[in-house]
């Protein structure tokens, strides 16, 4: 019997380490550093991969990229008054002031949403290379409220500001600070949530979505989510005051005891500082579960990774990252630095291995080819634009800033579709219609107008007067796979207006960047270059990432 176990041990390890060799495990990667592994990494840790990242990125080794990433990002401006119009005026906030603190107005928050939802686009576009805006949606997703539900301009403002605070930090301090933020005391109910008729929504969120899951190991039970919804009870927003206090009279002071999952755990009340006390100590036997690690580590991994997780990742790729995890005390850094630098995350069975989410595939496409949107100082304009893109990923079902319930956008988490969900016979020609708008007319307002910029792209690809070079590039660059030779084809096809030999594109391109004032010179490259991209757009590759 000994022996026999002993044999299916030796075999299990034998065939861990087989797929360890196919699917990389957590080790150090040492395989090639070139242009696709930049890329590749590129397109997780941000959104797109800009041509002055890659070159840059290039001539630096892997380590340094990651840690020069995994380096916080400056804090961006506050949210303004971008949004006052004739017959329409804040009348507690001036035009370029910021409206974070102004008293609620309910005839004025919609617009005060809007211009928060505005500043956040904003501030992916204009990323700084650092994966700090990502992390914050991965956030927003992992614990959301609902801005619009809320309906509180400043309250969801304060939200994505402690999500900023500890994007790259400790995930223990994030949970405890959320517990009794403005936002979420209102979206979750705690705000009326009294000893006399405890709510559990914020109770079971805590552990159903925040911290331990629903899978096979989640083993809290039912009178684990009443007693910690007996915890939560007694905090409040004080308007007047703008502050959060704790209400001791509505506050349940009897002990809390827990299940066998939490070691039967009895919290007890009734003691000085209460409140706060009792809400460290739940926090505190909730990260004790080893599925706490786990759980996030999960959600991690699909979002910046890929949404499969079967048997050998669990055991080879998320157990360890877990232990990390704990191992630092639920501090996030470990972790990502751990898995970017991992042979796993470099595995070619990764590339192209998810479909960009809405959010991604819009603000990449800014990025990637030089749509520039209106500067911070022309206010109404940069409100009309970023307004207007907000709306596309509403249409694109990424809303951001209201996302369908409190678990977040369906495609993180919905068995067994998962990112399917981005791309369906709705949302699809959306996707369409915005590459069409954003390569010909643009998006305009009164004194901008953003468009993806052909002709400074291809002024940053080498060799771009060759033809071949120049459709090899963009293949590399912008698809994640290789593709099949007849797209090569139709793109030359293309560039050469239907002609067989190189030079009818040569001759166009040189002719362009000797008198890139001609008119005509330059409509002959625009016209096309604009139909090379869209074809290059069209394509299902240009969906994955």
């Amino acid at each position: 019997m000994e022996n026999t176990t002993l044999l299916a041990h030796s075999e299990k390890e034998a065939t861990t380490k087989s797929e360890a060799m196919l699917n990389g495990d957590l080790s150090p990667y040492q395989g090639p550093w070139g242009r696709e592994q930049v890329i590749h990494l590129s397109r997780r840790m941000l959104f797109g991969a800009k041509l002055d990242d890659l070159n840059d990125f290039e001539q630096m080794t892997l380590p340094e990229v990651v840690d020069r990433l995994l380096q916080d990002s400056t804090p961006p401006s506050l949210p303004i008054n971008d949004y006052n119009e004739e017959g329409y005026i804040d009348p507690d906030v001036p035009l370029g002031e910021t409206w974070i603190n102004a008293p609620f107005n309910n005839e004025i928050e919609s617009s005060r949403i809007w211009s928060l939802k505005a500043w956040w686009l904003g501030n992916m576009i204009e990323q700084e290379r650092s994966i700090s805006e990502k992390m914050i949606l991965f956030w927003y997703n992992h614990i959301p409220i609902a801005f619009f539900e809320v309906f509180e301009g400043n309250w969801s403002y304060r939200h994505l500001e402690i999500l900023r605070k500890h994007a790259l930090g400790n995930f223990k301090a994030l949970v405890r600070e959320i517990s009794t933020d403005f936002g979420m005391l209102h979206y979750l109910n705690g705000q009326v949530n009294h000893k006399d008729a405890p709510d559990e929504n914020f109770a079971r969120e805590l552990q159903e979505l925040f911290c331990i899951g629903k899978g096979p190991n989640a083993g809290y039970t039912e009178g684990d989510v009443q007693a910690a919804a007996r915890i939560m009870t007694g905090w409040r927003v004080d308007y007047e005051a703008d502050s959060i206090v704790f209400d001791q009279y509505a506050h349940d002071i009897q002990p809390k005891t827990f299940s066998a999952f939490y070691g039967n755990r009895t919290i007890n009340g009734g003691i000085a500082n209460a409140g706060a006390y009792e809400i460290d100590q739940l926090i505190d036997m909730i990260f004790e579960q080893e599925e706490c690690a786990l759980f996030l580590c999960r959600k991690l991994y699909r979002f910046f990774v890929h949404h499969e997780i079967d048997a050998w990742t669990e055991e080879v790729i998320i157990e360890p990252l877990a232990a990390i995890f704990r191992e630092n005390d639920y501090e996030v850094l470990p972790v990502l630095r751990t898995l970017f630098n991992s042979q796993h995350f470099f595995d070619v069975l990764r590339r192209g291995a998810v479909i960009k989410s809405p959010i991604d595939f819009i603000v990449s496409l800014y990025r990637d080819f030089n749509a520039v949107i209106p500067p911070k100082s022309a206010l109404r304009s940069r409100f009309e634009h970023n307004g207007a893109v907000v709306y596309q990923s509403f249409l694109f079902d990424q809303d951001i800033g209201d996302p369908p319930n409190v678990a977040g956008w369906q495609a993180y988490y919905q068995v067994p579709t998962f990112d399917k969900n981005w791309i369906t016979t709705n949302t699809l020609p959306f996707r369409m219609g915005f590459i069409d708008w954003m390569l010909w007319s643009g998006i305009g307002t009164d004194h901008s107008i953003a468009r993806i910029d052909v002709l400074e792209t291809v002024k940053q690809i080498p060799n771009s007067e060759d033809p071949n070079a120049l459709i090899a590039f963009m293949l590399q660059w912008q698809y994640p796979m290789a593709v099949n030779p007849t797209l090569s084809g139709q793109l030359k096809a293309v560039l050469l207006s239907g002609q067989q030999n190189d030079f009818y594109w040569t001759n166009a391109w040189n002719d362009y960047l000797q008198q890139p004032n001609n008119p005509m010179a330059r409509e002959t490259v625009e016209n096309r270059l604009k139909p090379f991209f869209y074809t290059l757009f069209q394509q299902e590759e240009y969906q994955l990432a």
